[in-house]
């Protein structure tokens, strides 16, 4: 999104102004006699409505406007709010995002307007199509003119008048006393005055909630008229000067909706401050250091060296913090998956966060949507109980889904947890021997069963839903967490439900890594998997050759050597080391010849050529201009695991 792009910034303030809508709209189906959440809904809608009109998204602001219409009327006590109400609002605020994206199918739009007006005639408790009753013919002589700078910040009169003109009978007259010159007329300035005439049975209410948001900065008169007056105005003649209707559905204004919003991140001025403070400190140590290298080195050299690394980390830190945003931007989504999920499966869920605060990087929280909504998809859809059974168990009749998150280190610690039925062990184990994936037979610990679900078209469910298959697609969901080097664990109580666990690292851009040796080259470790480093003495080596096992504070752990496995072709170093890695809930170490140290490590992408080689996560370069491959712990361990099995029969 450029600064100079109006089109741009309302699309990025109408996906905020519809967020805060489906916000509001959740917390009504809840308490549906709020009416501060009422007035909050409506004022969102009102606000869209004017904005997408003063930005030519006439389509928009026409449908918006039939639901503030709607809103309107549970604001002013007329049509009390219901769960169905809100489903359609719900609904049609998916509509809406796709009208600011410029790809709505009309169609779409009607079938949800048809349901909308069925709702409110169900709330009312009248048949449909039933109009309210008009009562006397009364009416409303009003005059009122904008400020000047009304259009230049965001008012649109149009719409203003096309609002008077849906509250009943209405004559405009437009005052022209006050249009200066031409030669003095300022285009982007409002001069003109409106007298209006409305007949009908119109409450004072009902007009100056037309003019909501300009109230305080306009003149405006709004006098009765008695039921004589009424009728004499509405046998008068057709003014001679009537503002004109708003334009509907421009070609030019459609074919530019079409084109997508640019990615956006808003930054808190204090980041920004301390970001160009680390930038102008840096340039100065630069300079600093340019002008001793042509004088000497030494001592000074050294310190200005140490002066830039120090103000290059901060600045480094400083950047990653730009990127970091809260979970609560990823949580909040999940509300209305809760809400639809409850309503397609018929039964109560209420979905509890803990940990929004939690920050993570922007990329990340994008990427880990999808798979959080399988995740959540299932345990809703399978791991949750019909109400009548959790009542038959002792549970409450609602189901409860927890969605939390903290911080572990360079992690961050996402759970998703049900109080369901659980995992049955019995059916993922007969469903794994007749997939073929275990022996029959086969005894396997806790853990290894249920890592079995992510197996790749695994499902225990007798019968796909149309919203998941517990297994199906986890394989995916799996991937996923992978692809963002990191890890899915998952936990079950039969009878008490289920609890999966994402460690996701917080960047993608820069980690801690442990930089190694083998034969030749340098390769990464990603620090956050590394636990300890051991030495493997000749000894061991030797009597560890066709087991790849060793001992470890009593407990056996398998290791892979690299070197074998990259096929270096060089002779191993005399004192070996084993570099101890977690996965998941296992232990695996990796031989390398030597550990170099920490390393922070700026990752970047490997070509479309080489991405192939999933033993790689990425690359960076070295202080010396070499290249270091960034190793994928878990693709590493999963294509090693052939290598292994036989010495873990034997263990």
């Amino acid at each position: 999104m450029t600064a100079n792009d109006p089109i741009a910034a309302f699309r990025v303030e109408a996906d905020e102004l519809l967020d805060q809508v489906e916000q509001g709209l959740l917390d009504l189906g809840h308490r549906l006699d709020d009416m501060d959440v009422v007035n909050a809904v409506f004022r969102g809608l009102h606000t869209l409505k004017g904005s997408g009109a003063m930005f030519g998204f006439d389509a928009l602001a026409g449908f918006t406007h039939h639901c503030e219409s709607a809103f309107d009327q549970v604001r002013k006590g007329t049509v009390p709010a219901t769960e169905e109400m809100v489903a359609v609002i719900l609904s049609a605020g998916d509509h809406m995002r796709a009208l600011v994206a410029g790809d709505a199918p009309a169609a779409v739009g009607d079938e949800i307007l048809v349901r909308l007006a069925r709702a409110v005639d169900a709330a009312r408790g009248g048949p449909v199509g039933q109009a309210a009753p008009t009562g006397s013919a009364r009416g409303w002589q009003l005059s009122f003119r904008l400020p000047a700078d009304a259009m230049v910040n965001g008012t649109n009169p149009l719409m203003l008048l096309d609002e008077l003109r849906e509250l009943g009978d209405c004559t405009i007259v437009a005052r022209t006393d006050t249009v200066p010159p031409l030669d003095d007329l300022a285009v982007a300035e409002i001069h003109l005055g409106w007298d209006v005439t409305l007949i009908g049975d119109i409450s004072r209410g009902d007009i100056e909630d037309v003019f909501i948001f300009v109230m305080d900065d306009m003149t405006l008169s709004i006098e009765p008229i008695d039921a004589a007056g009424a009728d004499a105005v509405a046998d008068a003649p057709a003014p001679v000067a009537e503002a004109p209707a708003a334009a509907v559905d421009d070609p030019v204004v459609a074919r530019g909706a079409t084109k997508p919003a640019g990615e956006s991140v808003r930054v808190p001025a204090e980041r920004l401050d301390a970001l160009m403070d680390r930038v102008g400190e840096l340039v100065i140590a630069q300079s600093r250091l340019s002008q001793l290298a042509q004088q000497d080195g030494g001592v000074a050299m050294r310190s200005i060296s140490e002066e830039i690394e120090r103000l290059a980390g901060e600045l480094r830190d400083t950047m990653m913090v730009l990127r970091m945003v809260p979970v609560s931007q990823l949580f909040g989504r999940f509300r209305r998956l809760i809400h639809d999920l409850s309503r397609d499966t018929g039964k109560a869920i209420e979905l509890v966060t803990e940990g929004e605060h939690t920050e993570l990087d922007k990329t990340v929280i994008e990427r880990l949507f999808d798979p959080l909504v399988h995740l959540i998809r299932n345990s809703c859809d399978h791991g949750l109980e019909p109400g009548e059974q959790r009542l038959a168990g002792g549970k409450p009749e609602a189901g409860t889904v927890l969605l939390s998150a903290h911080q572990a280190g360079g992690e961050v610690v996402i759970t998703i947890r049900d109080d369901g039925r659980g995992i049955d062990r019995a059916r993922v184990g007969a469903k794994a021997e007749a997939s073929g994936l275990i022996e029959p037979g086969q005894p396997l610990a806790d853990g290894e069963l249920l890592q079995l679900i992510f197996a790749p078209g695994f499902s225990t469910a007798s019968a796909v839903t149309n919203l998941s298959g517990r297994g199906v697609g986890m394989d995916v969901v799996k991937r996923t967490i992978e692809s963002l080097r990191g890890t899915i664990d998952i936990a079950s109580v039969e009878g008490a439900g289920s609890t999966i666990t994402l460690r996701i690292p917080l960047t993608l851009a820069i980690i801690e890594g442990l930089l190694v040796r083998v034969g030749e080259e340098s390769y990464v470790l990603p620090l956050t998997a590394v636990e300890e480093c051991l030495e493997l003495t000749t000894e061991d080596d030797q009597r560890s050759r066709g087991q790849n096992l060793i001992t470890l504070r009593d407990r056996l752990i398998p290791f892979v050597r690299l070197r074998e496995m990259f096929a270096t072709g060089t002779p191993p170093d005399p004192y070996q080391k084993i570099v101890v890695i977690s996965v998941g809930q296992e232990r695996v170490g990796l031989v390398v010849d030597q550990i170099i140290g920490n390393h922070q490590t700026v990752i970047k992408s490997l070509t479309a050529l080489h991405r192939s080689v999933t033993s790689f996560a990425g690359a960076t370069i070295l202080g010396d201009g070499s290249v270091a491959l960034i190793l994928d712990i878990g693709q590493l361990v999963a294509a090693a695991q052939p290598r292994e099995e036989r010495p873990r029969a034997a263990a």
